[in-house]
């Protein structure tokens, strides 16, 4: 019984070593088998994942393909300040041609278009009665009559300020359309030209006030005469009342419509002397009765001779 107890023991113990001798071969043998597919730790090479592809070394490859892409371009020209240089090197001198400058106004023509208006609002504001008549008086025969029988009218400050009113808006406007005429006397004088021409229409519609009150005690024509005068007062106040719009729009207007005012001007005047005309006729014909040559020789005396006198003395 202890015999096979100890043969049983002895067998286990040889089984035991020959099994740890074969693992021991088997586990050399593998490692040997793992290394020999492994590679050797000098050739190893890591690869970089944090640095951008741009900024990596290319290689002949990729240095072909890069060079290829810049030689292809990106659709746009690429700067070159050599380039830049030689064409501003190169390039054409510009000539520029002299200007003409752009017409512009004197300064004392908005000065005394100011005083127009002034002199207007004083009269609109101090004499309001008296300008409403003188307006009324030029289409109404009744408010004419009325007007006749004031005396005060010549005497007053009203007679007096719409005279003036009448001559510094007419002489502004000769002054204007002497001016799109390039007359050398406008162009020289400036604002003696004015003055002259204004304080000339003044003095020469007095003188023509002052004939027909003479022409009115020699003959003794006093009452129609009163009536005529008392006509051609309205259509002087009246012309200047319409000139003042026309007047201002002229000065402040560009060049290209001078021509505009001065065709609208002249109509003006023109309407304004054919009604005086038609109604101091109207009204003294019918009163009077006397060779119509004596009324022609009048109108080309004292009505059309001062107009002509006028303009030739400013040149047109």
């Amino acid at each position: 019984m202890l015999k096979n107890f100890l043969l049983a023991l002895l067998t286990f113990g040889i089984a035991t070593c020959s099994y740890a001798q074969g693992i021991a071969v088997d586990s050399a043998q593998l490692v040997n088998i793992t290394d020999s597919l492994q590679p050797d730790s000098s050739q190893l090479v890591a690869i970089d994942t944090l640095t951008p592809p741009i900024l990596k070394q290319r290689d002949s490859i990729s240095q072909s393909h890069w060079l290829d892409s810049l030689n292809n371009g990106y659709g746009f020209g690429v700067f070159s300040l050599d380039d830049l240089l030689s064409s501003i090197n190169n390039r054409e001198k510009v000539s520029y041609k002299q200007g003409d400058l752009l017409p512009k106004g004197e300064t004392w023509v908005l000065a005394i278009i100011g005083f127009l208006l002034v002199l207007f609002a004083v009269l609109k504001n101090a004499f309001g009665k008296q300008l409403s008549a003188v307006v009324q008086s030029f289409y109404s025969n009744r408010a004419l009559s009325n007007l006749n029988k004031e005396d005060n009218l010549v005497t007053s400050w009203s007679f007096l300020l719409l005279f003036v009113q009448f001559g510094f808006t007419i002489g502004m406007f000769f002054y204007l359309a002497a001016q799109h005429q390039a007359l050398p006397k406008a162009i020289q004088g400036g604002f003696s030209f004015f003055f002259s021409v204004s304080v000339g229409v003044i003095l020469l519609y007095l003188l023509k006030i002052v004939c027909l009150r003479v022409i009115g005690f020699v003959f003794n024509l006093q009452k129609p005469l009163n009536q005529y005068v008392s006509i051609l007062y309205l259509s002087y106040f009246n012309a200047s009342l319409l000139f003042i719009p026309i007047t201002i729009a002229f000065a402040l207007s560009a060049e290209k419509y001078a021509s505009a005012y001065i065709l609208l001007g002249i109509a003006a005047l023109v309407l304004i002397f054919v009604f005086q005309a038609i109604r101091a006729a109207v009204n003294i014909l019918s009163q009077y009765r006397f060779p119509k040559l004596y009324l022609i020789l009048y109108f080309c005396t004292l009505e059309i001779c001062p107009i002509l006198i006028l303009i030739k003395a400013i040149g047109f």
